[in-house]
């Protein structure tokens, strides 16, 4: 799927994504008086209010589970996860063309954009899912060894998502229109994805339905690692699998034929 002389590419051009990361963390907190502490302290504002708005304020539970904590718990296992996913697709349906200047005037391995965009939307991730984490531990929620189980479900979230931004970004060059489509269709895709309400609120005709949305289960996998402390139904992922590599081939075969021609539409 991905030939020898792509990977050389990357390889050879590690250094421009390394810079091209650090930079962009950087720009994100430069001019500001707390500088990169900001990077800390907005996710753990969200998280708290979460916490004390849902478990202390609204008193919200969900059903079956004892703990006032387990829907702050499933709100942000759902929120800051699905915050990923939206981050890799909506920054690639547009880099390249926020890219276009620099490709314009810089030869270099053009699949080294989605790279950066995945590079990037982890190091925002990895902080944020850090003091999820470390507010599970302080609380005794931590839900123990499934957690490791969030590695493989985290890898194919980032493969639907990088698929799904290749494809997304090479399409948005040529018509624009897919940008702005995709937009508005995220939106309803959260809400169709079951991050801040139960499954089993969906009445009944609908549930077939939502099984074609591969989200679904990536979602819930979080949700039952974290919340109830359970392994994912792998059974579940196999759909979302898929779906990832299906988009991962197609935009690769995108990229592939039409990457030459980028420049002149940008």
């Amino acid at each position: 799927m991905i030939s020898r002389a792509l990977l050389r590419g990357i390889w050879t051009y590690r250094g421009f994504i390394a810079g091209s990361v650090k930079r962009e963390f950087q720009s994100k907190y430069r001019n500001t008086m707390l500088g990169a502490t900001w990077a800390v302290l907005s996710p753990l504002a969200m998280i708290l209010v979460y916490t004390l708005i849902f478990s202390q304020v609204m008193h919200s539970r969900l059903p079956g589970i004892a703990s006032p904590y387990a829907y702050s718990i499933y709100l942000c296992a759902g929120v800051l996860t699905w915050g990923l996913f939206a981050e890799i697709t909506s920054r690639g349906q547009v880099m390249f063309i926020e890219n276009g200047n620099l490709l314009k005037k810089l030869s270099f391995p053009r699949i080294c954009l989605p790279i950066i965009v995945v590079a990037n939307a982890l190091v925002n991730f990895a902080v944020v899912f850090a003091l999820f984490i470390a507010f599970l531990l302080v609380t005794g929620q931590f839900a123990g060894v499934p957690v490791v189980a969030m590695v493989p479900v985290l890898l194919l979230q980032v493969l639907l998502a990088i698929g799904l931004a290749l494809v997304l970004g090479i399409l948005n060059v040529f018509f624009r229109d897919v940008g702005q489509f995709f937009n508005v269709a995220i939106q309803f895709w959260f809400w169709l994805t079951p991050v801040v309400y139960p499954f089993s609120i969906i009445p009944e005709p609908m549930r077939p339905w939502m099984a074609w949305n591969p989200m679904v289960p990536v979602i819930q996998s979080y949700q039952r690692i974290f919340v109830e402390g359970l392994w994912p139904r792998w059974e579940t992922l196999a759909w979302p699998l898929f779906v990832a590599l299906l988009l991962c081939i197609l935009g690769l075969k995108l990229f592939r034929k039409r990457s030459s021609e980028m420049v002149d539409e940008l």
